[in-house]
């Protein structure tokens, strides 16, 4: 199913007028220098097409012929040449092993373009036999005259050629050459294992025996790795080789387009989405008026901090207007998670659902995280990144656990409760750190209403257990003993301004824990703490404290992961509260209000 969506995106791309994906048998990719030949094969100039900003190597993405996997990633060999390009230990024999490779790509020349009297392949070939011969000097110089003599040294840099008299038209692009390419990639071939593809059903075609490499997944090997393959009999089905040619007969057509398509939506910005480890892709079947949903949605954007909020609310306005158009809806999204394991590429989740099923859910996603915000540039729809940084230690991706992320996105997408892991990272970083952070309380909000949901299948789907806002009415006993605490908190604040540690920095894990052991303490050193406020202070929180503890009968010895959540939901809603609007007590009311949210 995977592989069959990404051959049909392939065909799809292909026959759009402006396509930017690679043809059949060209592949895109970066190229760093051309070196500029004269019709006898004598190197002139030395263009270096990549640009340095910040630091980083901007390369060029430019489209180059694909005759192998080794258009993306080279073996051991040294036997693999690409046709009329490659890396310089190929192109110019540089390196200990550059003898061999350079030969190698003279011979691919000579099997592509057996005779052929084209000017630029001639001049190549020339060029490549002064340098068996030794004749590197004249293309040293030329790399010391770019500048370009430590880059050479450190990297083995892809490299292609251009006759002088070609303006920027390079050797491979030279219509005589495209020609004579297109008429031996159509041309069978005889060695070829023919066999019954799994993707696209077709008998008794030529069967690809290597997959070509994919790049761009996050953490897996720069190079590039694989999604099909075999390198040890345990993975090989019973009586095959081990060759994909036999364990996973794919024609080379179908190959061809699927490893396309899965490079070309990685490289790009608009259909790419890191979720956690998961590199993940999205597309659709037809063009949509939401073409970048996910990144739109979900997405980072430093330039643009605003624009998920402006997607979520178009997306909404569409929906509840019904301006959606009837043929929106019916739109297929297709959403891949990769991970990287080892040598190989593992799929962590595959969603197909149609626009119209999709839209509400991620709507519905946004709507279970709304809670109201700490400090004014908090992002009122935050990313995945933000949300997942947010559960991580020390704020880095690389220690959220590695299956979260796409847990959390699949059931985002499927309109699924949230998995446990979530609201057990929100819980521990918020005991780890003694803090509710508004990211973390926006998760814990929206777990504990999809789990109440669960839990009760007769409520609606928008049903909200928990609002926004502090719920006054909110009778559950470990959403008030976060209020009590945060009530509790904010009176020694104010009995002792500017203290350095409140009880939140001592007694938070254990009161969102084991409430029993904590309270009553807090509660005879919140006696001494009133004696310091104004007479309407005490009246004010005297009454409010007893508002909260009304219904409830005694302190639980222990409270569940679940109860913890609740409990720093309701400790989080009442501090909010008492920086978000005026208190009651008529008397102090300017005392009370003239607080900013960074005291909290």
């Amino acid at each position: 199913m995977i592989l069959q969506e990404l051959v049909r995106y392939y065909d799809r791309q292909r026959a759009l007028p402006d396509s930017d994906i690679a043809p059949p048998g060209w592949v895109r990719r970066s190229l760093d220098y051309v070196v500029v030949l004269r019709e006898d094969g004598m190197p002139l100039q030395l263009e270096q097409l990549f640009e340095m900003q910040k630091g980083k190597r901007i390369a060029r993405q430019v489209l180059l012929p694909s005759i192998g996997k080794q258009a993306l990633k080279h073996t051991n060999s040294g036997k693999d040449a690409n046709l009329l390009w490659d890396n310089a230990s190929f192109a110019c024999g540089f390196g200990s092993r550059g003898a061999g490779k350079l030969a190698s790509f003279v011979e691919t020349i000579e099997n592509w373009f057996p005779d052929s009297t084209d000017a630029g392949v001639v001049a190549v070939r020339r060029f490549c036999a002064q340098v068996l011969r030794g004749k590197l000097d004249g293309l040293r110089q030329l790399i010391e005259q770019a500048g370009a003599t430590a880059d050479f040294d450190e990297r083995d840099a892809p490299i292609a050629f251009r006759l002088r008299s070609d303006g920027l038209t390079k050797v491979h692009e030279r219509p005589g050459v495209r020609s004579a390419y297109a008429a031996r990639l159509g041309l069978s071939d005889p060695n070829a294992v023919l066999g019954h593809c799994l993707v696209t059903g077709q008998k008794n075609i030529p069967i690809a025996a290597n997959e070509t490499v994919i790049k761009g997944v996050w953490k897996a090997q720069t190079a590039g790795a694989n999604i099909v393959s075999f390198n040890a009999a345990s993975f090989v089905s019973y009586g095959k080789a081990g060759k994909q040619a036999e364990s996973a007969p794919i024609s080379a057509e179908a190959s061809s387009a699927y490893t396309t398509s899965l490079n070309h939506l990685l490289a790009s910005d608009r259909n790419r989405l890191q979720v956690g480890d998961a590199s993940t892709v999205f597309w659709a079947d037809r063009a949509t008026a939401f073409p970048s949903l996910l990144s739109d949605m979900f997405g980072e954007d430093k330039d643009e901090p605003d624009r998920a909020v402006r997607t979520v609310q178009a997306l909404l306005d569409a929906t509840k207007s019904g301006q959606l158009p009837v043929g929106e809806r019916d739109v297929q999204f297709f959403v891949l998670g990769l991970a990287p394991n080892a040598a190989r590429i593992s799929v962590r989740f595959w969603i197909r659902a149609p626009f119209g099923e999709l839209a509400p859910r991620i709507l519905q996603h946004f709507e279970d995280l709304r809670v109201v915000r700490r400090f004014e540039n908090d992002p009122p729809t935050p990313s995945m990144f933000r949300l997942l940084s947010s559960l991580a230690l020390q704020g880095k991706l690389d220690n959220v656990p590695p299956r979260l992320a796409g847990e959390w996105m699949r059931a985002i997408l499927e309109g699924l409760p949230y998995p446990a892991g979530l609201l057990n990272a929100a819980v521990v970083r918020c005991k780890a750190e003694q803090d509710v952070t508004y990211l973390r309380a926006a998760v814990l909000k929206a777990w504990l209403n999809r789990e109440q949901r669960r839990a009760d299948r007769t409520l609606a789907i928008q049903h909200a257990h928990f609002k926004e806002n502090l719920d006054m009415e909110q009778d559950n006993v470990p959403y008030r003993l976060g209020r009590l605490f945060a009530v509790l908190e904010r009176i020694q604040q104010l009995a002792q301004p500017g203290i350095n540690a409140t009880i939140r920095d001592r007694y938070y894990g254990a009161a969102s824990t084991t409430p029993v052991s904590v309270f009553t303490t807090l509660l005879r050193l919140k006696n001494a703490h009133l004696k310091k406020l104004s007479d309407g202070q005490e009246a004010y929180f005297e009454r409010l404290i007893g508002e909260i503890v009304q219904a409830m009968t005694d302190f639980p010895r222990q409270l569940t992961l679940a109860d913890q959540g609740r409990f720093a939901l309701g400790y989080y809603h009442q501090r909010q509260a008492f920086y978000t609007r005026k208190e009651e007590a008529p008397a102090t009311a300017s005392t009370n209000t003239t607080t900013t949210p960074q005291e909290a």
